[in-house]
């Protein structure tokens, strides 16, 4: 696939210029389409109901639950998916643990719409909402089975699993899946000035303590990713 450009808003979720509506609520790139489309149907032959819960996240959205976090007004996760007392850490310690479970707004992969979260509403329990969370996707929980499925099978239509493992940075997302030809390209093109420029012009909690930690975030919760 040839390279392509994006813009700085494109690649900090601030436009949507680049994407096209898959589905209610659910933007895509529009070079994801095709690709995503068959592996949908390939997954639908071995009897799975592929479903998008998570696209295109904006930068506006990614701030929001950036910022509730950050505020305590959402909880912010252990490694182990319970919730933290921040009131008892340092604000160093609260910034890393937030980040190992949410993206720095300005550097979700979800920004891009090559990245998505992926589930099967037909093997949710009666009355049970989806959360996203390991329980669900990982032994024996009631998405195992796309878990393996998809693991065997995303590569020929070009994804993969960038938090396939946890690294020291961002949790392992059995759920979360990107298109390698475009994501690739896309994170060569996010410089760490792009991401301080416009962490620096709006309203994140925690923004002087993010520019002082910055490089150390681009390169464990940015760049660190699982191999293709």
């Amino acid at each position: 696939m040839t390279s392509i450009a994006m813009t700085p808003m494109q690649l900090t979720g601030q436009v949507q210029t680049h994407l096209v509506e898959f589905a209610p609520n659910r933007l895509l790139h529009k070079q994801v389409i095709a690709d995503f489309t068959a592996l949908q149907h390939a997954a639908k032959q071995q009897g799975f109901t592929l479903h998008i819960a998570s696209a295109f996240r904006s930068f506006e959205r990614q701030m929001y639950i950036w910022n509730n976090k950050y505020s305590g007004v959402t909880a912010i996760l252990d490694k182990n998916e319970k919730p933290v007392d921040i009131q008892n850490i340092s604000e160093t310690d609260k910034l890393y643990k937030l980040l190992h479970w949410s993206a720095l707004p300005s550097a979700s992969r979800h920004h891009w719409g090559t990245d998505i979260d992926v589930y099967d509403p037909t093997l949710l329990p009666l009355n049970q909402s989806l959360q996203l969370q390991k329980s669900e996707y990982l032994n024996g929980g009631y998405f195992s089975e796309l878990t393996e499925w998809l693991g065997n099978n995303i590569q020929q239509f070009g994804f993969y699993r960038p938090y396939q493992h946890d690294q020291g940075g961002v949790a392992q997302e059995p759920w979360h899946i990107s298109y390698f030809p475009l994501a690739d390209d896309f994170l060569k093109q996010l410089k760490i000035e792009l991401i301080e420029q416009t962490i620096t012009a709006h309203p994140i909690l925690g923004k002087e303590l993010i520019k002082t930690q910055l490089t150390t975030i681009y390169d464990q919760y940015i760049c660190n990713l699982s191999a293709r």
